[in-house]
């Protein structure tokens, strides 16, 4: 569904990812772990549109979606939940919602579905919610969007433990009800093998591991050892 080739690139002349391959099939949820500042975010950020790219390939399907602006991107089927949520504040739950809307199996309810609370807050302008509620928004926005692949960078931050508690639980709906492909960037490695079936660990924008999310969980000093805990 997703998959990228010796991609390379970052911001203005400075290179951050380096010749990365990641493959993502339908249904399926891949992580993205590792220590602050080895280019997670900004890999998605590549995929998406917003970073430069320098040079590989992002495919989407079988087409090549790399030097489409990020609107023909997402009109392709990439959805992204960026860190920081990037709700408008002057915008209401309601309107976040309608704007996103495309044809497909996610609809408004099906939406307030999954996140009762919003329901409770659609006239609510974005600078009134909660962080949790934001991240709420800024899910189900992007899922009305009925992308074929979803992007979350840093989903968890900066929450509460009952909302994380609710988010990965309401996150795991989506990818069992669904064929989407999820790509996860989660500095919490713990949440982040719970919720994928495969993980790639990156440090200075290249991948040094990749494998079975739960055979990685059982092995505590590797993970310490791959994120560089363990010096």
């Amino acid at each position: 569904m997703l998959e990228t080739r010796k991609l390379s690139g970052g911001w203005g002349p400075t290179l951050v990812v380096e010749d990365l391959s990641l493959r993502i099939d339908s249904g399926e949820t891949l992580a993205v772990v590792g220590r602050n500042g080895v280019g997670k975010s900004t890999l998605l950020e590549l995929i998406v549109g917003r970073a430069r790219r320098r040079s590989g390939g992002i495919l989407l399907g079988h087409a090549d979606v790399g030097d489409l602006a990020i609107h023909q991107r997402a009109r392709a089927g990439l959805a992204y939940v960026p860190q920081g949520r990037e709700v408008f504040p002057s915008l209401t739950v309601a309107e976040h919602l309608q704007i996103a809307a495309r044809p497909g199996d996610w609809t408004q309810q099906r939406v307030l579905d999954l996140f009762p609370r919003l329901g409770e807050r659609l006239a609510s302008h974005g600078n009134q919610l909660s962080g949790g509620e934001q991240q709420m928004l800024a899910i189900a926005r992007a899922l009305l969007g009925n992308p074929r692949v979803l992007l979350m960078d840093e989903p968890f931050e900066g929450l509460a433990p009952i909302i994380v508690e609710h988010l990965v639980g309401s996150i795991r709906k989506v990818v069992q009800r669904s064929a989407l492909a999820l790509l996860i960037v989660e500095q919490r490695v713990d949440i982040a093998l719970e919720l994928s079936h495969r993980c790639l660990v990156m440090d200075r924008g290249r991948v040094v591991f990749e494998g079975a999310s739960n055979e990685l969980a059982r092995d505590e000093r590797r993970v310490a050892a791959l994120m560089g805990l363990g010096h």
